[in-house]
């Protein structure tokens, strides 16, 4: 008598990893927050989660020379990034997702300005105590601002601005860049191959820059 053993196999299930986009922003950036809406785009066809942490455009251009017309928006600027890193330390990292989408829906399409109203608006929207608004003129925000503001930005170096985005590399060390600039966010498919494409150029070893002159406003859709 002979028996015979059938083995079944199932192919394993290939799990992929998400990866996490870390992507410092002022809220107050028209660009940053078009870049933003192209990650969210990216999320939805890649396996990317983006993680938002704030920077400032006010810290950036201390003892800079800012013309004329940006000079008011370094002053106003100040109020909602300290609100948002108030927001963070007392409620954590998440809430930085919804009140930045928040603000950035208040500043870029509301035209709602940087002030207290656009920030308790913000703040309402977002679910957050409406007394965070009170942060918006403490000073004593100000180094802790500095310090989220440099764990992004230094690793890019001071000649750039927002967005700047952290992700890991192919040998699982940090990689930061700043971008990409665009107008208007590219929607679906087209939006993952500009992802796949900006991690083929900054993870090659050497490459720094890419740039062509700007021609156009930014477009928010």
């Amino acid at each position: 008598m002979s028996t015979s053993t059938s083995t079944s196999t199932t192919p394993a299930r290939t799990e992929t990893a998400t990866t996490i986009a870390d992507m410092w922003v002022d809220p107050r950036c028209p660009w940053a927050w078009i870049t933003s809406r192209w990650m969210l785009e990216v999320e939805q066809v890649r396996p990317v989660r983006t993680r938002f942490h704030i920077m400032s455009l006010s810290v950036l251009n201390e003892g800079r020379e800012v013309p004329e017309k940006y000079r008011q928006g370094m002053i106003d600027g100040w109020a909602c990034v300290r609100v948002c890193v108030a927001a963070q330390h007392h409620h954590g990292e998440a809430v930085l997702r919804p009140l930045y989408e928040a603000m950035g829906r208040l500043i870029h399409h509301e035209k709602a300005g940087l002030g207290h109203d656009m920030i308790s608006a913000a703040l309402a929207e977002a679910g957050l105590p409406a007394d965070l608004v009170d942060a918006a003129e403490d000073t004593s925000w100000d180094p802790k601002l500095r310090a989220v503001h440099h764990e992004g930005m230094d690793p890019v170096g001071s000649e750039v601005g927002t967005p700047v985005i952290h992700v890991p590399g192919p040998d699982g060390e940090p990689m930061a860049f700043f971008g990409p600039v665009l107008t208007p966010a590219p929607r679906g498919e087209a939006a993952g191959k500009l992802w796949d494409g900006v991690l083929a150029v900054t993870s090659t070893d050497g490459f720094f820059e890419l740039k062509r002159g700007r021609d156009r406003d930014p477009i928010f859709d």
